[in-house]
């Protein structure tokens, strides 16, 4: 039995753009607000507002008819209202590289996210009026009125589209020219244009065959006859600005800065998330020329490395390798039953154990151990450290970040640091011992950076031409064992304080175990010309 009967499908389509607008739309109107404050500019806001419900009911117009009313607005509903509790808590984006994240986030990451306010955002919002169109009842009219109908909207929509934007031409010319970024926020033309760009790759990334090999020539050089045994370790989360060795207030850097490692302050990431900035860290193409299906269709670094020789295992305490390791030896550290380092969750320094029995297993070429932290994952903080790292409070110990101070934020934030520096410091002392068999060295080069509530940001995840400092301007550090003197580690002193970029991972990997390849550009390389 139906709860409401409409003569229309035209009908419905105007309410729920009404809906749409005024329900999911609060982040685009507050981040509008912010850019256009005052109240001379109400008459400009109430025109956005209609320019988004005569957008909405365009698209709405073209995707529906009556068979299709009812499965699209019973979708639409729920998603739109998932995005607006995010938007509107974090102000994130619902991009295609966001809905890639949302697709790779891992169960543990789930519950980080899930809170009574998301789910009072998922029932009133969006399973609530998608019940109600589910009880719809629209009167079916014949074809040739209901096609005769939708021309109708169609045309009177577009008249009042147009003649907005002509009343208000000089406010739009500057909105659409100087402000891009506030269009990421409308929900959900966004959301939809995102959705089919996120299907698109994903349906062209099924099509791909096995991946390009690189670096078929490659060889470890004759001339290095010492074996090489470096930990590489992929930071999460971690931002520039809150390292201590970068000028940070906070000694975050406390532990790892007693073991004279050398600071990488000026390094720039190829993303804003995870899911692009570990493949991209590893893979060949460069920052302009980077994507992720490209990468996805290439052997990475890594791969060239295991095809001189090289023992390569990754170890995860995060998500997965993001593909990157799909071909190598891969270990999973999220569960007790790999990590025995577990409280309120599995620990980073967990993933030390049992690596000497790896090492000593291998007897011939070089070692690389890749460690993938969780780091400073957010938006539960608090969860990322024990609570003898509590060195700051009060703490935020809640995911829902909009509801904390920022002094509350930044805590939590800091504390989690001040954990990675202790497992940075305790893989630096693991090394060290090794050093009579082995040239050691570690590198740490975070993915990403975090949004801490600055200008009503948080997390991370942001287009890259509009993300913050705080997102792209990451944390790096590298350890050099003994096989370094001091005049080299000098010389590499030099060279990290130049400005650098997730590109020169690649190059400065192949030149630490010595590969020679036509793959390798020096001038990339951060320890190129230096020995060892």
């Amino acid at each position: 039995m139906s709860v409401l009967s409409i003569k229309s499908s035209g009908a419905t389509i105007l309410a729920a753009a009404f809906f749409f607008t005024m329900a999911y739309n609060v982040a685009f109107f507050r981040n509008v607000y912010a850019t256009y404050p005052g109240i001379h500019n109400i008459p400009f806001l109430i025109s956005l507002g209609i320019l988004l419900v005569t957008a909405i009911a365009l698209i709405l117009g073209f995707i529906i008819n009556k068979y299709t009313l009812k499965p699209v607005l019973i979708i639409l509903f729920p998603l739109a209202a998932t995005a607006s509790y995010f938007m509107n808590s974090y102000n994130v984006i619902i991009d295609s590289a966001m809905l890639q994240n949302s697709v790779m986030t891992d169960s543990r990451e789930v519950f980080d996210l899930l809170s009574p306010r998301m789910i009072a955002y998922l029932v009133l919002l969006g399973l609530l009026p998608a019940f109600v169109i589910s009880r719809l009842k629209v009167d079916c009219q014949s074809p040739a009125r209901e096609i005769a109908g939708r021309i109708k909207l169609i045309a009177v929509l577009c008249l009042i589209f147009f003649a907005n934007l002509f009343l208000m031409a000089d406010q739009y010319t500057s909105f659409f020219r100087e402000h891009k970024d506030l269009r990421f926020y409308t929900n959900p033309l966004t959301l939809i244009y995102s959705s089919s760009r996120y299907i698109s790759d994903f349906v062209k990334d099924a099509e791909l065959g096995p991946r390009t090999p690189i670096g078929e020539d490659a060889v470890i050089a004759r001339s290095d006859t010492t074996r090489k045994l470096i930990f590489l370790v992929v930071g999460e989360a971690t931002r520039a600005d809150h390292w201590a060795m970068n000028g940070y207030q906070r000694d975050t850097n406390a532990l790892v800065r007693s073991h004279n490692v050398i600071n990488l302050p000026n390094v720039s990431s190829c993303a804003t998330s995870t899911a692009f900035s570990v493949p991209c860290m590893f893979s060949l193409y460069a920052f302009d020329d980077f994507s992720l299906r490209k990468a996805r269709a290439q052997e990475n670094v890594l791969d060239v490395l295991a095809k001189t020789g090289v023992n390569v295992l990754w170890r995860d305490n995060n998500s997965d390798s993001k593909g990157v390791a799909d071909a190598l030896a891969f270990e999973d550290f999220r569960s007790p039953e790999t990590n025995a380092v577990c409280d309120l969750e599995c620990r980073d320094i967990g993933m030390l154990g049992g690596l000497e029995d790896y090492i000593n297993q291998h007897q011939e070429g070089d070692i690389v151990i890749v460690f993938h932290q969780m780091g400073n994952h957010g938006p539960a903080y608090y969860k990322r450290y024990p609570k003898e790292f509590e060195y700051y409070m009060p703490v935020c110990e809640s995911n829902q970040l909009e509801q904390c101070t920022r002094e509350e934020i930044v805590n939590a934030y800091d504390n989690a640091l001040h954990y990675s520096d202790y497992f940075l410091a305790n893989a630096i002392t693991f090394l060290k011992p090794f050093q009579r068999e082995f040239s050691t060295a570690m590198f740490y080069m975070a993915d990403h950076g975090e949004s801490l509530g600055e200008l009503g940001l948080y997390l991370h995840g942001l287009p890259y031409a509009i993300a913050p400092d705080a997102q792209t301007q990451v944390a790096s550090m590298m350890w050099l064992g003994d096989a370094f003197s001091d005049q080299q580690r000098a010389q590499v002193n030099l060279k990290a304080q130049e400005t650098l970029s997730h590109d020169n991972f690649f190059h400065t990997l192949l030149g630490m175990l010595d590969v020679q390849t036509e793959l390798y550009e020096p001038n990339l390389d951060i320890l190129a010309e230096i020995d060892w």
